[in-house]
Formats: C-alpha cells, structure tokens, sequence
C-alpha cells in the first residue's frame, strides 16, 4: 500500500472532495483494550472484564470508544505524508458519531476523505470526513470529520 504524499498546499489542494486512502487493518485485542484503561482509568467491566461480558450485550469486551478514536493518528499516517512541515496540529473534531461497538479481537481501518481546504496566513486548514471500519461488519465504529492545521515551511 503506497501512502498519498503531499509537499504543499497546492498538492493538497487538487484532493479537495475525493477520497485520500484506506489504512490497512489493525487488530485491537484485549491487551490494547487492557493498557487504554490503565492508561485512562477506565475499567468498566464491558472493557475488561472477560467472564462478566461473556453474558453482557456482546458476548464479549469491547474496545472503548475513546481507543477507537485514539488509533486515528496511528491509521492516518499510514494513508497520507505530508512534507514541508514546520509542524501538525491536532485542531477539533466534528460530527463524531460511534456506530457499532468494536470486539476485542476485531481488525479496525480508515477511510479518509478531503472535505475542505483553506489557506489561513499561510497555515493549510484541512477537514477530513473519516470513518473507522470493522472488518467484516457493515457498519463503521465510528464517523466524523477530523480538522488539522498544517503549517508548511
């Protein structure tokens, strides 16, 4: 899988309303799930607790939403380089909906649209419409819109 690589807000630019790539698929097993509620003191049983959610609504753990929602860095770079950089920032989120809940052990991945562009003094605001898929399933995990500032040197 050959990744988008963007150099300048031009480059950028020419992607507006079409679809940036697809990540490859990331298993996110109980270990993960186990380390995000260490990391977040999130132990709710749904999460953690094995036996309990055996006879919960899923039959088994689920991933949290927020881990869901925190892999996104992780799958955007594996779909898009951006070059040039003084730096990337992290700027909001939209629209953020969780679909279908995540199984331990299921295999998750990004799709990733350019929904807007916009040169602000020289930083390059983009939106990205995303959706995380679970493999397998019909429905994504979760769908939203994604706002980065990239300011190019």
């Amino acid at each position: 899988m050959s990744k988008l690589v963007i150099n300048s807000y031009e480059e950028f630019e020419k992607y507006l309303g079409h679809q940036l790539g697809t990540s490859e698929w990331l298993e996110v097993d109980q270990q993960r799930i186990n380390l995000f509620a260490d990391a977040t003191l999130d132990h709710q049983w749904i999460h953690v607790d094995e036996e309990r959610a055996k006879n919960g609504p899923f039959g088994q753990t689920i991933v949290h939403g927020y881990l869901t929602l925190s892999l996104l860095p992780y799958l955007w770079e594996q779909i898009i380089e951006v070059n040039n950089l003084k730096m990337m920032v992290n700027y909001g989120m939209d629209k953020m909906k969780f679909g279908i809940a995540v199984k331990s052990g299921q295999s998750i991945r990004l799709t990733a649209k350019l929904e807007s562009i916009a040169n602000l003094r020289g930083i390059c605001k983009v939106e990205i419409k995303f959706a995380i898929e679970i493999k397998d399933e019909r429905k994504p995990a979760l769908t939203g819109v994604a706002t980065f500032l990239y300011h190019f040197e």
